[in-house]
């Protein structure tokens, strides 16, 4: 009623009651969601299934393909389709290992059966700017599709059958029987993913912290609310959209744009979101755990010995999860599909193990502890120090040199202090991780020009170093020190917006290497990067007509 009305002397309110119906509207369907957890039975919690080993590399990304299997891709290269086991039901074996792309596979799209493929189809792109089409049948690659410059993030298929491509060369692709049908800039930095509803909206999420919402090659709305990058986005049934982001939180969006829900308790950045028709929803993320929520709050925590990089949902529930160590796991709460005692065993060992190599104390590796018996040697003058390990904990230990024994000090923690830290930097994709040792004593700014210039990276992500150490090492407050000077440009520290020098004229910017005559010689260098980087230069130099 409100919407046809012929009221001409206010013609601005149909449109804002409406929205306001659309914001009601959204709130029911939360206050609904949330009754109906409050009246379900409390959830069973998810315990391992089964574990898929085959990937010799990070497993990146997983793809669901209805009830005919699940397909897997890594920083191996490859894409490996997994099918159920004829008898064993909550096992999966390796059906196929598909081999094409020339650097490492991320996104993936399932094409379902069709005449032309009648065991269905993947459509996969990787960090080689490629996206490929397979007939699962074969194995075979049947269509390859070029024209990103950049690495391909994201994947959706149309009702058409158009493939739908989004790379960190910021455009959307639209590719019809392999060619490029339409080409535009969806985003002014990278785009990270992009999602396809089956009632036909189609969003995209940015490193520029937003989400857009397109028809055809118009963007219609586009989200606000993240701090940081959003990397995936998922449908959520009856409600909207979900979108994970390295600003640590997951968020719940109405098609219309309004936030419904954040969901918070990651440590680190979030990499991959999911929903099932439950209602529950699974995250992945930096901090090597999934996360069950429901309602918005964590209802379980499932640890990791590594990165989560993809987290989705089988039709009956189970979860299936993408790891740093190469392993593909499923997680289920039906206690007909748990795991072996032996295998929860190992597993539960394994990650033991990992929380024990990289835990420290005192700014000391706890594996690189000596043990107990360390304690049977008599010290060396009165009142040495000795840190040992025991159990998980790092004990401090003072030597009574009139007693001839070691007296017990205490427990060993880290402090907010001058604790060294090493923090892991993923420069890129396809990279490997780099380690970033730092002393909250240090300066950021050299321990970042040094550390740039130790990898053979570019002095241009100095600020970009200089924050990711002061983000990580919690100096949200930290002050230049003004008599700080670069002992490569011979600069001073600087914060982003204001003048580097006291009289308002920039210095003149001074590089360590251009230009250069002559030779330039390394002592130590990755050359097997500098020969890759070599090679794409002279590929595209020689495509440059």
């Amino acid at each position: 009623k409100i919407a046809t009305t012929r009221d001409t002397t206010e013609t601005q309110q149909p449109t804002k009651l409406c929205s306001q119906l659309a914001s009601c509207q959204s709130r029911l369907a939360v206050s609904l969601l949330r009754q109906s957890f409050s009246l379900s039975a409390p959830m069973a919690e998810y315990h391992l299934s089964a574990q898929l080993h085959g990937h010799e590399d990070d497993v990146r990304g997983i793809c669901i393909c209805g009830d005919v299997g699940v397909a897997t891709s890594s920083r191996d290269k490859t894409v490996r389709f997994w099918t159920q086991h004829p008898e064993k039901k909550r096992e999966y074996v390796l059906s196929k290992t598909l081999v094409g792309h020339s650097s490492f596979v991320g996104p993936m799209v399932w094409a379902p059966p069709s005449d032309r493929f009648p065991e269905g189809a993947i459509v996969s792109g990787g960090m080689d700017t490629l996206v490929l089409l397979w007939n699962l049948h074969t194995g075979e690659v049947v269509g390859t599709m070029k024209g990103h410059t950049s690495q391909v993030t994201g994947l959706a298929i149309d009702d058409n059958g158009d493939i739908i491509s989004s790379s960190m060369d910021c455009t959307l692709r639209r590719w019809r029987d392999g060619n490029a049908v339409e080409v535009w800039e969806a985003h002014k930095v990278a785009v990270q993913t992009v999602l396809k509803l089956p009632s036909g909206e189609l969003f995209t999420g940015s490193s520029d912290s937003t989400i857009k919402l397109w028809k055809g090659r118009t963007c219609l709305h586009t989200f606000s609310g993240h701090a940081d990058t959003v990397r995936c986005l998922a449908q959520m049934p009856g409600m909207g959209i979900l979108s994970a982001s390295h600003d640590g939180t997951i968020k719940l969006w109405a098609l219309t744009g309004q936030p419904l829900l954040e969901m918070i308790g990651h440590t680190s950045l979030v990499y991959s979101v999911d929903a099932h028709s439950s209602g529950l929803i699974a995250s992945g993320s930096e901090d090597r755990s999934v996360k069950i929520w429901k309602d918005g709050i964590c209802v379980q925590s499932i640890e990791h010995p590594g990165c989560i990089w993809d987290a989705k949902f089988l039709d009956n529930g189970d979860v299936v999860t993408a790891c740093s160590d190469g392993v593909v796991r499923i997680w289920t709460t039906d206690n007909n599909r748990f795991c072996s005692d032996e295998e929860l065993a190992t597993y539960t060992d394994i990650i033991s193990q990992y929380t024990l190599t990289r835990k420290t104390v005192g700014g000391l590796k706890l594996m690189d502890l000596p043990g107990v018996e360390a304690l049977q040697v008599q010290g060396n003058n009165d009142g040495q120090t000795l840190i040992v390990r025991e159990g998980d904990n790092g004990v401090a230990y003072s030597w009574n040199s009139k007693e001839l024994k070691w007296d017990k000090i205490g427990e060993v923690v880290d402090g907010p202090g001058d604790a060294a830290q090493v923090f892991n930097v993923d420069i890129g994709d396809g990279e490997p991780i780099r380690k970033l040792p730092y002393n909250r004593s240090d300066d950021p700014y050299a321990v970042a020009d040094k550390w740039l210039l130790k990898e053979n990276l570019p002095l241009t992500y100095r600020q970009q170093v200089v924050e990711f150490i002061l983000q990580n090492s919690g100096q949200s407050n930290f002050v230049p020190d003004p008599s700080f000077r670069d002992p490569y440009t011979g600069g001073n520290a600087y914060v982003p917006g204001e003048p580097s020098s006291s009289n308002g004229s920039a210095p003149k910017q001074t590089f360590k290497h251009i230009p250069k005559n002559g030779m330039l010689l390394f002592e130590t260098a990755q050359f097997e990067g500098i020969l890759k980087k070599i090679t794409v230069f002279s590929a595209t130099l020689a495509s440059d007509s």
